[in-house]
């Protein structure tokens, strides 16, 4: 059974650099109400899918944490189940930290967007504002606006003439998006982290153009009362650039400067082998490229999402991360930015997609789930169920997901929270579970099947599948209503009152980040370099 720390003790350990992980086990909307620095979400709705993930190697050194609710203990008790060795719960969680006079952040990628602040302030990265983007286009002015964001986010909002270029495409594609040095480059986000680091990735690696970053993304955008466009898809042009070598040596210098190395898969297996370190080996091209085929064991983080929400991948601090690409571009220039976030030692694979490769998505390892057997049914079989009254469907998906689009008369809810809907599963009506992952709806099922009336199934391909089958999903902004909304953090653009206030709010919190690092301590950015 795992043992209890106290906040001074944990805060000694991370001050030692050492190997150390800390996990959240809550939701991620109640871990961005206020949590520690490095904390990392690993909630108990999906600790099976993340914690072998974030933990590569077993015996690493994890304090489990949450906010005085007792989920810290569950999660301990998980990991030492599948194999920790050295696992402890803060006493008291965050709110025991606090006490202890230590700081707490709210929000989430807390570690990532601090970074962007930091690199704004180091570097002195130019910006302007809408109104100065604005009068930019309204005066014909020679340029270009490149929107950071995966293509998703693209879609959802862009600003005007903007082109899709995510963080870590930049430098790798820019050769082929503006040829002329007299053309002025804006790069933009949502908000304000992966504007800033995508400018500062243009400027760094050397190109001669003015690059400025667009104060406040999106979000400034509409405050400024302009319009963003919506359901755009221009993007860069696919394939390898014919401006390749230029980019190669930018990405090179950027890389050589900050520390990151090179190593062979031979030497990845040495690393992998080595029993006093953790290895991560994340692939950092375009999740496209990733599945058509990528190194047996690699995990797809794109370049810049790996750098804006380092978190979702890496949770060891002092851990080595192994970067692959396939011309040696998207994973220098990440990895010279991931060295400057959090002192990684970071290497770049030379020939990581040489030899055997597999092809498919990133599935993530869960025996748990392997292990039981539920039956399925086909969208159409569902509809057939649906049509005589006679299913109940209960839908997994994020509830920001579920609200976008669920089968018709659904059920959202959180795994290992699902009792909450016992009161609505009636025994009159066979349950089936929509889910993500199908890994997901079995360890669902399984929980539902603790307590439902009735038989449970599973979708076959969750609600993708239905909607690929050609049957109407139900959308509703309002379901769940925002309170609800406990495994997401919701943007102030995913509210549905107070929008206008809740950006203000937000982006005045990532400004202000930097002085909260400054008092916490413990993030001496770009010092490891």
């Amino acid at each position: 059974m795992a043992g209890q720390i106290d906040a001074a003790t944990l805060k000694g350990w991370i001050r030692e650099g050492r190997e150390l992980a800390i996990l959240d086990a809550r939701e991620e909307g109640e871990f961005g109400r206020s949590h520690l620095f490095w904390a990392v979400p690993c909630p108990l709705s999906k600790m099976e899918f993340r914690a072998r993930a974030l933990l590569p190697r077993r015996d690493v050194q994890v304090v489990c944490t949450d906010g005085g609710e007792g989920y810290a203990a569950r999660l301990a008790a998980y990991l030492e189940q599948i194999g920790c060795s050295r696992v402890a719960v803060l006493a008291g969680g965050t709110p025991a930290w606090v006490a202890a006079g230590f700081t707490a952040f709210s929000g989430v990628n807390v570690p990532s967007k601090a970074f962007g602040e930091w690199v704004e302030h180091h570097y002195h990265t130019p910006s302007v504002d809408p109104a100065e983007l604005k009068a930019m286009m309204d005066a014909g002015t020679d340029m270009v606006v490149l929107d950071s964001r995966p293509i998703d986010e693209f879609r959802r909002m862009s600003i005007p003439t903007g082109v899709n270029v995510p963080g870590g495409e930049l430098v790798y594609r820019i050769g082929e998006l503006v040829s002329r040095p007299e053309t002025t480059v804006v790069v933009n986000c949502a908000g304000r982290t992966r504007s800033i680091l995508g400018a500062e990735s243009l400027r760094s690696a050397g190109l001669p153009n003015k690059v400025v970053a667009l104060r406040n993304g999106t979000m400034g955008w509409e405050l400024a009362g302009f319009s963003c466009d919506r359901g755009r898809t221009d993007r860069y042009p696919e394939g390898t650039p014919a401006t390749l070598a230029e980019a190669f040596a930018r990405a090179d210098r950027f890389a050589r400067k900050h520390g990151v190395k090179v190593a062979t898969r031979a030497e990845l297996a040495g690393f992998q082998a080595d029993a006093t370190r953790t290895t991560y080996v994340l692939d950092v091209r375009d999740p496209a490229e990733f599945a058509a085929g990528h190194l047996v064991g690699s995990r797809s983080a794109p370049g810049g999402q790996l750098v804006q929400a380092t978190d979702q991948w890496v949770a060891v601090r002092g851990a080595r991360i192994v970067l692959i690409d396939d011309t040696g571009v998207r994973a220098r220039m990440t990895g010279g930015w991931l060295r400057q976030l959090g002192g990684w030692d970071v290497y770049v694979l030379s020939d990581g997609l040489e030899g055997r490769l597999e092809e498919g998505v990133w599935a993530p390892d869960c025996p748990e789930a392997a292990a039981v057997k539920v039956p399925h049914v086909s969208p159409a079989d569902l509809a057939a169920l649906a049509g005589e009254g006679a299913v109940q469907v209960v839908d997994l998906a994020r509830s920001i997901d579920f609200r976008d689009g669920h089968v018709p008369g659904a059920l959202w809810g959180i795994r290992s929270r699902l009792d909450r809907l016992a009161g609505r599963l009636t025994g009159d009506r066979q349950v089936v579970v929509a889910a993500p992952e199908e890994a997901q709806a079995r360890l669902a099922a399984q929980e539902l099947l603790g307590f439902a009336k009735a038989p449970v199934k599973i979708l076959a391909g969750g609600t993708k599948a239905w909607q690929a089958a050609g049957f109407p999903v139900t959308a509703d902004r309002r379901d769940p209503p925002d309170a609800d909304c406990v495994d997401f953090y919701l943007r102030p653009y995913d509210r549905n009152e107070g929008v206008e206030a809740a950006m203000h709010e937000y982006l005045s919190w990532e400004i202000d980040l930097v002085h909260e690092v400054a008092k916490d301590g413990d993030a001496p950015f770009g010092a490891w370099v």
